[in-house]
């Protein structure tokens, strides 16, 4: 029997879920790294090599990811690698359980492919169904991904106040993320961003990926995207240790202040359509940058928990929107939009996940309050390029 097409709606409220489902298992593992540290006993900067085994992961999903959706189209890439992610997560699991830091990094590496290259084909799979309905998507599909952080996080509170082990629960969402997985895939179309006929001699299409990032707009587009996407995974990695290591609280308090984070994010994030209907893409993404450089100094430098904590609110935010944004402004043009698409992905993503466990290694000398300086500042440089992500004007 032939597969039916999903609908433009059906296939937005897969991708929310997908989106939804990596943003939980990212925050389960998230709210659980200061009970890892413990269990493995490791350094801040050990655990900034552990965390570069996602990162590392993520980046061999990177850079697969725009192939694979390329050859094999976006549903088969989304199916498999957040299968891939649901497995690296029970290994992780396994690692915390047992105490053993080289389980825990393995499961991550596995874990970071699997989010790299799936979240590259639901970004392209986004801005495809953002052009068919006509109106702004791509902000609350990561909307959901806040959501499921938020959730993730509240789910980890939950379990850290009850003393629940690290092993069931990240198995149990691995799981569950496994089983949400079978029926995104079955709303989702195969053919998404797959070439029908690629040129011969080009393996690919390599040297259409490649000239997208010659174009001056497409790189300006990924300086913004770099910039907005390192002060997420900043809080992403480093804002339970923070609140931990750096104002003192307990492991519970920290996962709760990372849920107020992605709560901030997704407020920003679903509110995002409107104000960029209204506002327009350039202005929204000055007042965005302001705002995340605000929070990132208040976190930095507060004297005290309430200050601290609104500095979180005004971090999540002011991140909220900016990776979104750079990912529609990509696929303005129809031409080469898959293209344009993963190659500000890639830009972003990487940033999300190489950036942060960099910064371990700066924190290990200075301190994690300090350390997140760096990101205020290039959050600072990227809003300088806030103009590239204005549409074209027709010709």
């Amino acid at each position: 029997m032939p597969h039916r097409t999903p609908s433009p709606n059906r296939r937005r409220a897969a991708l929310g879920l997908a989106f939804a489902v990596i943003g939980v298992s990212m925050a389960t593992w998230i709210s659980r790294t200061p009970d890892i540290r413990d269990a493995t006993a490791s350094s801040t900067a050990q655990m900034g090599l552990i965390i570069a085994a996602l990162s590392a992961g993520s980046m061999v999903g990177l850079a697969l990811g725009g192939g694979l959706v390329a050859r094999r189209g976006g549903r088969f890439v989304v199916r498999w690698c957040m299968f891939a992610m649901a497995t690296g997560l029970a290994v992780v699991a396994l690692g915390g359980g047992l105490g053993d830091g080289w389980v825990v990094a393995a499961g991550l590496a596995v874990f970071g492919f699997g989010v790299g290259a799936a979240e590259i084909a639901q970004n392209v799979e986004g801005v495809a169904v953002e052009a068919e309905l006509g109106r702004t998507v791509v902000p609350g599909l990561h909307g959901c991904f806040s959501v499921g952080i938020c959730g993730g996080g509240l789910l980890g509170l939950a379990a850290t106040a009850l003393g629940v082990p690290v092993l069931p629960h990240l198995g149990a969402v691995a799981a569950l993320s496994a089983t949400a997985t079978v029926w995104v895939a079955l709303n989702l179309p195969a053919a998404t961003g797959r070439e029908e006929t690629p040129a011969p001699g080009e393996a690919g299409g390599l040297k259409s990926a490649l000239r997208v990032w010659r174009e001056p707009r497409t790189l300006a587009i990924g300086a913004i995207a770099l910039g907005m996407a390192l002060a997420e995974g900043t809080a992403n990695d480093w804002l339970p240790l923070i609140a931990v290591d750096g104002y003192g609280l307990s492991s519970a308090s920290g996962a709760f202040l990372y849920s107020f984070f992605g709560a901030s994010m997704a407020v920003g994030r679903f509110a995002g359509g409107s104000l960029l209907d209204r506002f327009g893409r350039t202005k929204v993404m000055v007042a965005s940058a302001g705002l995340a450089v605000l929070g990132i100094g208040l976190v930095s430098l507060a004297p005290n928990v309430p200050l601290g904590a609104l500095g979180v609110f005004l971090w999540g935010l002011g991140a909220s929107l900016g990776f979104p944004v750079a990912l529609s402004a990509a696929g303005d043009n129809p031409v080469d939009a898959a293209r344009r698409v993963s190659a500000v992905a890639t830009a972003g993503y990487t940033a999300f996940l190489v950036g942060p466990p960099l910064l371990g290694f700066v924190g290990e000398h200075v301190g994690l309050r300090s350390a997140i300086l760096v990101a205020l500042a290039l959050v600072a440089l990227s809003s300088l390029f806030a103009k590239s992500v204005d549409k074209p004007k027709a010709a």
